[in-house]
């Protein structure tokens, strides 16, 4: 009697230390403004186009995100003060579009959507999303997630001189960069040298930098020599490409490509920039810089086949946050 009284007292106990168990915290979210020289317009996008094509200026729209440390980090290294802030101010018109808000937004006379409609309308995934205007009021070129302040002068100067009209930011970076800075491909034990891929059955990551990329020496010192990071690409067919080249690969189908080409036809504009496939499709692609957290994050969201479950990446993110939280893990988004 008195064993049985004390076995029941020990499991009253471990339930109470379970109920009441704290909660995991998120931690690095960065409160911002939006700078007070953004277009303070009605919203009407058609309106602004033309009156940004009046001042020979194009159309930004900058969607963010409360609490985002990626738009946090692009307003203030590039909208609040360093040297491409008065770049833009003379070349762009920008309205900032929060993919949550609220605000109405007049397309046309006879379109109008909520910030969050359009957000979804132009499958806005990652903030800061970038969306370049034409003279005709549409979307014109785009980046998606955060960039550094030489690869954001990139894109600057390669849609303020229109160069979208003719060729692929990845070309114009090519033909403009100084080849006596050209970056040094960075070896890392784990990429593997593959150029055939019919038949394989494992997620493959191919990662594609080039001599001109400005985020890739951080990428590798500070992201994927982490043992976490290591980890999830273990779970992969790690290969990379010089996104340059025009050396042959035959791709799951059997079809011939070459690495320049896919960096086309998968509109991948930033460096370094990852296609994720699994079962010889691609999922999705990492197009900005990432901390570990949602890295890995949208590794495990392949290779886990959590994309069966769930066909946006952002659900599946929020369902695996809440998943971490509530076992009283941490999570730190900016680590």
């Amino acid at each position: 009697m008195i064993l049985m009284r004390r076995i029941i007292v020990l499991v009253v106990m471990f339930m109470s230390v379970g109920a009441f168990s704290e909660s995991g915290k998120v931690t690095g979210g960065a409160p911002y403004d939006v700078p007070s020289w953004f277009t303070d317009s009605f919203l009407d996008i058609a309106d602004d186009a033309e009156d940004a094509l009046d001042e020979n200026k194009t159309v930004m729209l900058y969607f963010h995100l409360d609490g985002c440390p990626y738009c946090d980090a692009m307003l203030t290294q590039n909208f609040k003060q360093g040297s491409n802030l008065e770049f833009i101010k003379q070349h762009f018109s920008v309205i900032a579009v929060n993919i949550k808000g609220a605000r109405e937004i007049t397309l046309s006379e006879s379109e109008t959507k909520t910030e969050q409609a359009l957000s979804n309308m132009l499958k806005v995934k990652y903030t800061p999303t970038i969306v370049f205007l034409g003279e005709d009021g549409k979307q014109a070129f785009r980046t998606n997630g955060y960039r550094n302040v030489a690869a954001f002068r990139q894109v600057l100067e390669y849609v303020a001189s229109k160069s979208y009209k003719d060729t692929t930011l990845s070309n114009y970076i090519e033909t403009q960069q100084n080849s006596n800075k050209a970056y040094i491909f960075v070896d890392y034990p784990n990429l593997q040298a593959t150029y055939d891929f019919q038949g394989i059955e494992k997620p493959v990551a191919m990662l594609f930098e080039d001599k001109d990329c400005t985020a890739c020496n951080d990428f590798h010192q500070n992201l994927i020599n982490r043992k976490d990071v290591k980890a999830e690409l273990d779970k992969y067919l790690f290969v990379r490409f010089d996104a340059y080249s025009d050396e042959k690969i035959i791709n799951f189908n059997g079809k011939k490509t070459t690495p320049r080409q896919m960096v086309k036809d998968f509109d991948l504009n930033y460096r370094p920039g990852i296609l994720l496939f699994d079962e010889g499709e691609n999922v999705t692609k990492i197009d900005g810089k990432l901390f570990s957290f949602h890295f890995n994050t949208v590794l495990k969201y392949v290779s886990g086949k959590h994309y069966q479950y769930y066909p946006k990446f952002s659900t599946y993110l929020r369902a695996r946050q809440a998943e971490l939280l509530e076992k009283g893990i941490d999570i730190n988004i900016v680590d």
